[in-house]
């Protein structure tokens, strides 16, 4: 993991570091390849991998990689796989074309796949979760079961040089110096929102755990997880965003 939360790393090289060697089954990797989706194994159970990839776009979800994800999430819930989310997204990616093409539509459709699964899922944040893109990628509010983050990870509404400029505008314009005061409340924004310690004490995250317990902390998750039970409400089916 970069020192720096503007530099670009690869997820899939992560993810692969806690599953068994050799296991490593990669689909659909050429289209929209800022997301990553694949099949493998940890201690020999077989799991589903999702995750934003922050080589690509930073990260960002858009049109393709929502449907990407979304249908990776229906498939490995219709053969009963659980699912492993890695996380580290900005946002939904911004612009006029993706508005166009109807990014609210494609998104929800991530956020309904994942609320009606049923199989076991874990979460695991490891840098960016902000906003609405933080909870499409598997929160506890649409579902998560298990969800955990790194220390490294930044858990809020948006970045903390723009929710500063927001939240704070009137006292940094007030300021005599404004450019020391804006610095001074992003330092305070990032100390008491943008840290996964503020989430797991409201409750989002289960855990703050160090990197190095991922793999044993996702074996004792899939084991816990192993005879999950989802009970729906009987009707003929959901309405899902087409």
């Amino acid at each position: 993991m970069p020192p720096h939360h503007r530099q670009i790393y690869d997820m899939r090289e992560i993810a692969k570091l806690v599953t068994d060697e050799g296991s490593w089954l990669e689909v659909h990797k050429t289209f929209a390849s800022n997301f990553m989706t694949a099949f493998a194994r940890i201690a020999g159970r077989p799991v589903g991998i999702l995750g934003n990839n922050p080589r690509m776009m930073a990260g960002c979800l858009d049109i393709n990689a929502s449907d990407k994800a979304a249908r990776f999430v229906r498939f490995c819930d219709c053969f009963n796989l659980p699912m492993i989310t890695f996380v580290d997204v900005p946002g939904f990616l911004p612009g006029s074309k993706q508005e166009h093409g109807g990014i609210i539509r494609h998104g929800a459709k991530l956020l309904y796949a994942y609320s009606e699964a049923t199989v076991p899922l874990i979460t695991v944040i490891t840098r960016k979760a902000y906003g609405g893109a933080y909870d499409a990628m598997c929160s506890k509010h649409i579902g998560g079961d298990l969800n955990y983050a790194w220390p490294s990870a930044e858990i809020a509404v948006m970045g903390a040089e723009g929710a500063a400029n927001i939240i704070f505008k009137k006292e940094i314009e007030a300021a005599d110096d404004p450019v020391r005061k804006r610095k001074d409340l992003v330092k305070e924004y990032v100390a008491r929102f943008a840290t996964p310690y503020k989430a797991a004490e409201l409750g989002f995250v289960d855990a703050v755990i160090d990197p190095r317990e991922t793999r044993a902390r996702l074996i004792d998750g899939l084991a816990t997880l192993a005879n999950k039970k989802a009970f729906r409400v009987k009707k003929k089916h959901g309405n899902i965003p087409l």
